[in-house]
């Protein structure tokens, strides 16, 4: 991923007003990111709970969303993050949304997926050993490639918009 300024981070998001983007706090060490290393950049803010936020590079160009985590707690005794496929113990992984881009979110529109309540899918698929007993881990390479390739198409998601007004997903 390409470095990025705190300017270029707050003209990624693509459905955020200008009052939310007054309110993104950068992760607490975002001056020591290695963007060489980064397929995309997730955090949680450390200002606004259940608020984050995730940035990828679609066709060149950074876009950003940002996330909202449901409140409340799973009865499941572990659940998957839909991003980096990790099996997680069931209060680390959370149900977020995003308020798709555009008119389509003005009309409630959004979308959602389980992920990594922490947001660290990125260093998840680092991990040499299976986090889980019954997980069957891929090449670190692969798990690398797949949650990049999640995520760019999550962010791509907001970005679509709806068939109809108030048809919410």
């Amino acid at each position: 991923m390409r470095a990025l300024t705190e300017d270029d981070i707050r003209e990624s998001f693509v459905n955020a007003g200008a009052d939310e983007l007054r309110l993104v706090a950068l992760p607490l060490d975002f001056v020591l990111i290695d963007w060489d290393h980064l397929d995309f950049l997730a955090w949680r803010d450390p200002r606004t709970r259940g608020r984050g936020y995730v940035i990828a590079e679609i066709a060149g160009r950074a876009q950003g969303v940002v996330l909202r985590a449901a409140d409340g707690s799973s009865q499941a005794r572990s659940a998957m993050c839909n991003l980096c496929h990790t099996m997680q113990p069931a209060d680390q992984v959370s149900l977020f949304t995003a308020r798709k881009a555009g008119g389509a979110g003005e009309y409630g529109s959004s979308v959602g997926t389980y992920i990594c309540a922490d947001l660290s899918c990125h260093e998840n698929v680092r991990l040499a050993a299976p986090l889980a007993p019954s997980e069957v881990r891929a090449s670190v390479d692969r798990r690398i490639d797949g949650t990049r390739r999640r995520a760019e198409s999550f962010v791509a998601s907001v970005l679509e918009t709806a068939g109809a007004r108030g048809s919410g997903s």
